[in-house]
């Protein structure tokens, strides 16, 4: 065999390969494709983006009410809200007739330790309007405030203990709530000292305890150097305002003015015209 046949083998060999190669190898590569494919379609499923889980503020397909929001269960109590004491919470109880009924009775007996804490916080937040005696002629009153609740009158006297704590809970006419300053102990606290003002300033020498000596508060007062007068009741300054019945004009208490009512406005009759010149 010479060498041009030789070489003529070798180029129809390479030919043939060629043209025979793309055949055969085309469906390897579409197989091996295809398994890749599935492969990777099988590891990119959507658990992990789509995860069952409640998103705030949008439905859900887990329950039958299509709510992601649920609503609470019935009768459940977060931590430190439970108040299984509703008077110690509230200062009143349900009366026969179904409305809400004060006590003159505290929920926790009455210590010195109670005493101390309820003068305390009264000195801060209730005697600038009621003052240290509790008269109603605090600080405030003498620079022209309404005058407060005096303590010791028939009225207050007679009040149950417990509306002092309600008072202080929810307020009263202009005198705001105070529930943000004194937690219900110590508004409890609070009502028991004032009760225990109520008893010094209406007390008898029956009162006293047999072996206790009792000293007149104006002595006290002159070994102490205190002001003269100290001791003698208190009178409303010329600036303060005085309590008069309620108008119902000026708006409620603690409240704004009421609007006052439109003024009546007149109009003129109109001049009959003049007759006309002949």
């Amino acid at each position: 065999m010479t060498g041009d046949q030789r070489s003529g083998i070798r180029d129809r060999e390479t030919t043939f390969a060629a043209e025979r190669g793309p055949k055969n190898g085309a469906p390897r590569i579409a197989v091996v494709t295809g398994l890749a494919v599935l492969l990777l379609v099988a590891g990119c499923r959507q658990d992990m983006q789509n995860e069952p889980k409640l998103i705030p503020q949008r439905g859900s397909e887990m329950f039958a009410d299509h709510r992601g929001a649920r609503p609470q269960v019935v009768n459940t109590v977060a931590r430190g809200q439970l108040h299984e004491d509703s008077y110690f919470y509230t200062g009143v109880v349900q009366g026969a007739n179904g409305y809400r009924e004060e006590k003159n009775e505290l929920p926790f007996p009455v210590t010195l330790d109670v005493l101390e804490r309820g003068q305390e916080r009264f000195n801060i937040y209730c005697s600038p309007c009621h003052s240290r005696v509790g008269n109603g002629l605090g600080a405030i009153v003498d620079r022209g405030y309404k005058p407060a609740g005096n303590f010791h009158d028939q009225v207050r006297m007679a009040q149950p203990i417990s509306h002092y704590f309600y008072v202080m809970t929810h307020g009263y006419g202009a005198m705001p709530d105070y529930s943000a300053q004194l937690i219900p102990v110590d508004r409890w606290a609070v009502a028991a000292y004032i009760r225990a003002l109520q008893l010094s300033q209406a007390a008898t020498d029956k009162d006293v305890p047999a072996g206790v000596t009792v000293r007149n508060l104006k002595d006290v007062a002159r070994e102490k150097n205190l002001p003269e007068g100290f001791a003698e009741p208190w009178a409303l300054s010329s600036t303060a305002i005085q309590g008069y019945p309620h108008d119902a004009a000026q708006g409620n208490p603690a409240m704004a003015p009421a609007a006052p009512a439109p003024t009546a406005i007149k109009i003129p009759l109109s001049k009959p015209a003049a007759p006309a010149a002949k």
